[in-house]
């Protein structure tokens, strides 16, 4: 994977112009004859590459449409041909947003294929761009993409944690891990009952990184990961075409893990705690049952009804312990439904949270960073298909709801902190196409979203 710090530079004597067209933009000379011989009209998304008079690269053509979108440029770091290039016919914090959008398409996942070397193309960072602050952000969602795209068997719940001890120690924060069988002795059995029948290296384990925790006079924020590196559905197995992209399973943690680093480098004036429930929901002999009733951190048991909805079994014990540090705000990650896909599609992910003024501020930074959300309701008359007969509640929703984002939400919602505000966001973490920009594979939903509605709130 090439480092995004590859992609974006601070400045380059002989970089050539892509510039920025709006469609039916009148153009000059003999750049308007090649335009017309080539069709390029300025529809968003086209790209035209204009030969100097010794055939090389001159200078490229991007066609804005009737209204630019920063984001389009994530396709230009595999279209245009390899070299330094800068943007022109676009200033501002349109012009930052389009750096940024360059370096995140340039991601690429080649750890277990060899890619012909080639030059890559190079953007040079518009005036006034702070590029480290950037990178950073390219880089949360790279780590993200790099994690969701790594096979389960090179990222089980050790390889989370050596990544969590990386982004603690590099932060001067801490972190403790409890593994095993001491999250029975700790209090965490709804994350112990749904790893336990992994293999032993691969065992169940909890990742708390705690930041600035001796600044009282700070706000605390709470990132809640989930992170089933594998899920098999259990004994209530998913078939072969579900079980494919479960390796993606683990997105939470990523997101949560990305975010809390961009946080850290950031320098944000709060309190931080990372929590995630690392495990493999696997099948053995000693694996949990439909039927059996599970003891959660909080106290409230369990019904299991669908072994396939672990996800939210252990999120309910690290979303206990985030309420433990009495938050003042608290955003978890899941890959959490199919449903959610089924009602917003794999581009636009729920969130979830009874707090309106976060919502919009969440949404609203979504909109201006181009990496978008949707508010879905947490319908309180679903609430009763969570009733169980014999125990606290049931992680399957009694089939009337049919709502399954919805009442996956409400479940969380038994288990949030009730300091502060909540915010549950069912990602997808995936690209089910590729395209220029969006390679088929892992992709970062709702970090950037997230990353500038805490720089907004706590940055005066």
């Amino acid at each position: 994977m090439s480092p995004q710090s590859e992609l974006l530079i601070a400045a380059a004597e002989t970089a050539r112009p892509v510039r920025i067209v709006a469609a039916g933009a009148a153009l000059e000379g003999r750049i308007a004859v090649w335009a017309e011989v080539n069709g390029f009209t300025g529809k968003a998304g086209q790209l035209l590459v204009v030969p100097g008079a010794d055939g090389a690269p001159e200078q490229a053509l991007f066609g804005a449409g009737e209204a630019f979108d920063p984001m389009s440029t994530r396709g230009l770091p595999t279209r245009l041909p390899a070299g330094d290039w800068r943007l022109e016919g676009v200033e501002g914090e349109a012009a930052h947003s389009a750096a940024l959008a360059f370096a995140l398409g340039g991601y690429l996942f080649d750890r277990y294929k060899a890619r012909p070397e080639r030059g890559r193309a190079r953007l040079v960072a518009p005036d006034g761009l702070d590029l480290t602050a950037t990178l950073n952000i390219a880089a949360a969602c790279a780590l993200t993409r790099e994690m969701v795209d790594t096979p389960a068997a090179d990222m089980g719940p050790l390889q989370l944690e050596t990544i969590a001890r990386e982004i603690a120690e590099g932060a001067g924060a801490s972190l403790t891990v409890t593994t095993g069988d001491a999250l029975l002795e700790d209090n965490y059995p709804a994350v112990h009952a749904v790893g336990r029948a992994a293999a032993a290296h691969r065992a169940p384990r909890v990742l708390e990184i705690g930041w600035n925790l001796d600044r009282a006079d700070l706000p605390l924020v709470a990132l809640v990961g989930k992170g089933v590196v594998f899920d098999t559905g259990g004994l209530d197995l998913k078939p072969a075409a579900g079980m494919r992209n479960m390796k993606k399973d683990m997105g939470g943690a990523a997101h949560a893990l990305a975010l809390g680093r961009l946080i850290m480098q950031a320098g944000l004036p709060v309190r931080l705690v990372v929590l995630v429930a690392a495990v493999e929901n696997a099948v053995s002999a000693d694996a949990f049952r439909p039927g059996d009733i599970l003891n959660s951190r909080k106290g409230l048991t369990i019904e299991i009804g669908n072994t396939d909805a672990e996800g939210r079994l252990i999120l309910a014990d690290v979303l206990t312990r985030a309420g433990e540090h009495e938050p003042d705000l608290t955003l978890d990650f899941a890959t959490l439904t199919g449903a959610a896909r089924i009602a917003l599609g794999p581009e636009l992910p729920p969130l979830y949270t009874d707090d309106d003024a976060l919502a919009e501020g969440v949404l609203n930074a979504g909109r201006a960073v181009g990496d978008p959300l949707w508010r879905m309701p947490l319908w309180a008359s679903y609430r009763a298909s969570l009733d169980s007969e014999i125990a606290d509640v049931r992680n399957d929703s009694a089939a009337w709801a049919q709502a399954g984002s919805v009442t996956a939400a409400l479940f969380l919602q038994k288990f949030a902190p009730t300091t502060g505000s909540w915010a549950h966001m069912d990602v997808f973490a995936w690209n089910p196409r590729a395209r220029p920009g969006w390679p088929e594979g892992g992709e970062a939903q709702a970090i950037r979203a997230c990353f500038r509605y805490l720089s907004d709130k706590f940055v005066k």
